[in-house]
């Protein structure tokens, strides 16, 4: 009985030896308007002790957010196994990511690592801040690997 050849793993140098044939799978809806009319997620703007807007369109690998925090607000501690990049459109605060705190205002733009445990706090008493969180959540879902942990709570 012959022993079968075993193909080398691909590495990242090898990616032009892949041979997928992509399909274009055109979905009926590929506009979301007027997102933060739609309302509030319920559910996670509860738990996340702030409100927090889905942009509700038909990802399958990334998904976007519009986040507000209130004025002087600090939301939970939290973190999972997605990569999540947060672009601030106003105001301004601060995110704790384990135990670096970064300073943020309109503009800036910050990354929260995989698994690293952050909140995030609004350092006006007056103005409400707001930005966008782009997170590879739903490609992890789908893969069934993803992981989201509130501080103090089990998985």
């Amino acid at each position: 009985m012959e022993t079968p050849v075993k193909e080398k793993a691909f590495q990242s140098a090898d990616f032009h030896r892949t041979y997928a044939r992509p399909e274009v799978h055109m979905p009926d809806r590929l506009h979301h308007p007027n997102v933060e009319q739609a309302g509030a997620h319920d559910q996670f703007s509860t738990e996340r002790k702030h409100p927090v807007f889905f942009v509700d369109l038909p990802t399958v690998a990334i998904s976007m957010t519009i986040g507000g925090l209130l004025p002087g607000q600090v939301t939970n501690q939290h973190r999972h196994t997605y990569e999540t990049v947060i672009y601030v459109i106003e105001g301004e605060g601060y995110t704790q990511i384990e135990d670096r705190r970064v300073e943020w205002k309109a503009g800036d733009a910050l990354y929260i690592p995989i698994w690293a445990w952050h909140n995030h706090g609004n350092r006006s008493e007056s103005v409400s801040a707001r930005y966008i969180a782009c997170e590879n959540a739903p490609l992890l879902q789908n893969l069934g690997v993803a992981l989201r942990e509130e501080r103090g709570r089990d998985l």
